[in-house]
């Protein structure tokens, strides 16, 4: 009885949603409106990527502090969390490539090490790397730690194969779709580890929905469709903020700790 109370315990204070369709819907769209919205504050309202580095940044830290003191997963709360880290997450790609120079390689490099390193600590620290069980404050500072190196490195290795390379927005979006779904039917058919699969399709997410980002916003002699980034960005907004007002009202995401306990 005890332990049942407390896996009930665990539940009410896990602060993910459960993984569903929707949550990889408004995943990659939140990762399109990271790189969108970055280049519109930067160049189109002309803030400059400091001004825009420095002001996100406070952004996030003053949403990111309702989130961890939130005592349970809140949609909006959530996701608002997500979409702001995904466009600070590309300002410090932008920074460390246009203002210091790193080449993208580098740059892809030295996120890789983050991220395995920041995983290296959770780990250590917690014995799992479960997203069901983000149910302490330090396990949450370590999910959202993580995920803000995700964009990071998601950022440089999608402008990497697609800047760096050469192969185009396009062709980029399709390699990055083809290792996601490769990922997707290895943890179906294959019994692909739970955790591993997630996280790596999390970070793959990231470079394809910056390319498709790009693609849709960039202009047409850049190899885009010259959309722009107000429109792509409004348009992206506008999906994600019906879907979660939709899983606020439904609560269909709320997690069930017997659905994929151990993923």
């Amino acid at each position: 009885m005890g332990d049942r109370s407390l896996k009930q315990d665990n539940l009410l204070l896990n602060k993910v949603p459960q993984v569903t369709i929707f949550f990889w819907i408004i995943k990659i769209m939140a990762t399109t409106v990271g790189e969108t919205a970055a280049d519109f504050l930067t160049f189109n309202l002309n803030w400059g990527l400091s001004t825009t580095s420095i002001v996100m940044a406070i952004l996030l830290l003053a949403v990111l502090f309702f989130q961890i003191r939130s005592g349970k997963y809140v949609p909006s709360l959530y996701w608002l969390t997500v979409v702001l880290i995904s466009v600070v997450g590309t300002l410090v790609t932008d920074n460390l490539v246009d203002h210091f120079g790193m080449p993208l390689s580098t740059a892809t490099i030295l996120f890789s090490v983050a991220l395995l390193a920041t995983f290296t600590a959770w780990y250590a620290n917690e014995k799992t790397l479960s997203i069901h069980t983000i149910n302490t404050r330090k396990r949450e500072l370590f999910y959202w730690l993580t995920i803000l190196f995700t964009f990071a490195l998601g950022t440089a290795a999608g402008d990497l194969v697609a800047e760096g390379l050469n192969l185009g927005y396009i062709v980029s979006a399709i390699i990055f779709a083809a290792l996601i779904g490769a990922v997707t039917l290895a943890f179906y058919r294959f019994k692909l580890n739970g955790v591993f699969a997630f996280w790596f399709a999390y970070i793959l997410t990231r470079p394809f929905g910056a390319s498709v980002g790009d693609y849709l916003s960039q202009a047409r002699d850049d190899g885009g469709l010259g959309l722009g980034t107000t429109v792509t960005s409004m348009v992206f907004l506008v999906i994600i903020l019906i879907l979660v007002v939709y899983l606020t009202i439904s609560k269909v995401d709320e997690l069930n700790i017997s659905h994929n306990p151990d993923l």
